[in-house]
């Protein structure tokens, strides 16, 4: 069997860096070809580029092309091809690569989601913000009704599990959440909260715009959209349950009162690696469960009174097709400021309701969803975002 060709966007951060460590241990199986980052550290790209010996590297920020060029030299590549922009991902992407793992924070992402989709190839997908934005566009570019692969572990677990049975026999969805650091914390007292709280996860180890996500809940909000999209069920019939152990990474609940569940210690390697090689299985990513040792799962509701944003995240949903994309712009820009220090932490999800609530009032938000409207819906969001943050 001959190694997949792969593509790895964002490759210097969490994800990216995991899913090398995957890639190292199956290079039999996984060949990269291209690795793709923003630019900010060129040694460490240069170096990634030598250990995997890739054709090509691209960089969003156009500044970084020379310094990364300069660190290929000292590390000893020769004949690396270096993209530079805001486009180098996205033509990466479209490379027609087998797999593009697309490993991006944030809707920067979509383009290159949708350039991988039309080149036909298989896309392992944990950017969830490129679906969450864009909606039915993602799913018009599949060449194939297979071709988009999660990587979020909630809806890897989901995937697995849905093997088990028919679209036809599938009652609910029912996603799991570590329930962040501020779990069974009240609404006074997370006003308080600190970026350094709120990046301190108790179980998983990821960028900053993501553990702040995962501590408002806003992360499991779109991932919520995502489950929505990718597996086609009402957000109605998509449940989400508090479960600090996240062992239990989400749930299938069938029609004849089966719930099957896919468990395994917390390890992004192996939704990644799941991403990379699906349909089939690549042996000893990750530690399983020792069922010898005595342990205990919990499961709790979640307090929607304190963490307002899986209802948001629902009425959003509901509300027009371009409002997942605002839902997920004026986030963006509250996180940014709350890591800046600018806002509290209960401003975050307080000024994404308010711009969702006015876009529902604005000229054609609720039109057909097509690239140029889902750009405009953000660039609005993004401006009423930083305009009401200026208020407060």
């Amino acid at each position: 069997m001959s190694a997949r060709s792969v593509v790895l966007l964002g490759s210097t951060g969490s994800i990216g860096t995991q899913a090398i460590d995957v890639v190292e241990r199956h290079a039999d199986r996984l060949d990269v070809v291209g690795i793709a980052a923003g630019g900010g550290d060129p040694g460490l790209l240069a170096a990634q580029a030598v250990r995997l010996g890739v054709a090509t590297v691209a960089v969003h920020d156009e500044a970084a092309a020379q310094p990364v060029r300069d660190a290929l030299a000292v590390a000893g590549a020769r004949g690396v091809d270096v993209l530079a922009g805001p486009d180098a991902a996205t033509r990466l992407a479209g490379c027609g690569a087998d797999v593009v793992l697309n490993g991006i924070t944030g809707s920067v992402g979509l383009r290159p989601t949708l350039a991988a989709l039309r080149a036909g190839s298989t896309l392992a997908l944990a950017n969830k913000e490129s679906l969450v934005v864009g909606g039915a566009l993602v799913q018009d570019a599949r060449v194939r009704p297979d071709q988009i692969v999660p990587v979020d572990s909630e809806h890897s677990a989901i995937a697995q599990a849905l093997r088990s049975g028919t679209p036809r026999e599938v009652r609910r969805l029912v996603l799991t959440a570590s329930g962040g650091p501020f779990r069974g914390w009240t609404s006074d007292e997370v006003k308080g909260v600190t970026p350094q709280q709120a990046l301190a996860h108790p179980t998983w180890a990821m960028g900053p715009v993501v553990t702040v996500n995962s501590a408002t809940l806003m992360n499991k909000g779109l991932e919520l959209i995502e489950a929505h999209l990718l597996f086609d069920v009402p957000v109605e019939r998509i449940a989400v349950v508090v479960h600090p152990q996240s062992v239990v990474h989400s749930m299938v609940e069938f029609v004849d009162g089966s719930t099957i569940a896919q468990a395994s210690p917390p390890d992004m390697r192996l939704p990644i690696a799941l991403g990379l090689s699906w349909p089939d299985r690549l042996a000893d990513v990750a530690s399983a469960c020792d069922w010898t040792a005595a342990t205990a799962w919990t499961f709790e509701p979640l307090d929607e009174q304190v963490f307002g944003a899986v209802r948001l995240a629902r009425a959003a949903v509901a509300a027009s097709p371009t409002h997942p994309a605002v839902y997920n712009a004026a986030n963006e820009e509250c996180v940014a400021a709350f890591l800046a220090g600018t806002i509290g932490f209960s401003d975050i999800v307080a000024t994404v309701e308010r711009v969702l609530d006015e876009h529902d009032d604005r000229p054609g938000a609720r039109g057909e969803l097509t690239l140029e409207a889902v750009l405009a819906a953000e660039a609005w969001a993004r401006t009423r975002a930083h305009e009401v943050l200026a208020q407060r």
